[in-house]
């Protein structure tokens, strides 16, 4: 099952493989927003500012097994769909309306961080010769 769908978003239970990725992981849910210090497999992620993922998830098959073992995503990230979760009208209507809330949180997170950007303080520290 190719990328069958590239819209957003995927029912609660696809099981997708991301760009890059070597296992198949689930998706658990929708909209997340991390606190904390974010990971890729690189180390950590610059996460200057207020970021909101697509979707979390967790290895598959093992599901949730502990915290340091769960995902954030955006939807452009999924290389494949393998399976489909339940598509119901339910979830279409929720999808639709997730969408619209995203386009809406988007344009604030821009507006709050250029917002932020005017009351940074940039100080330039001398060079000292020798050091």
């Amino acid at each position: 099952m190719e990328n069958e769908s590239k819209e957003k978003f995927l029912p609660i239970g696809s099981v997708v493989m991301l760009k890059g990725g070597t296992k198949p992981v689930m998706i658990t849910s929708f909209c997340i927003f991390p606190i904390g210090k974010v990971y890729d497999k690189f180390g950590e992620v610059n996460t200057s500012g207020i970021h909101s993922y697509d979707y979390g998830a967790v290895f598959y098959p093992e599901g949730y097994v502990r915290t340091d073992r769960t995902f954030a995503f955006n939807h452009e990230q999924i290389d494949k769909v393998l399976f489909m979760g339940l598509e119901t009208e339910k979830h279409k209507f929720y999808s639709t309306e997730l969408k619209k809330m995203m386009v809406g949180l988007n344009e604030q997170f821009k507006i709050a961080d250029a917002e932020k950007e005017k009351f940074k303080v940039h100080v330039a520290i001398p060079e000292v010769e020798g050091y």
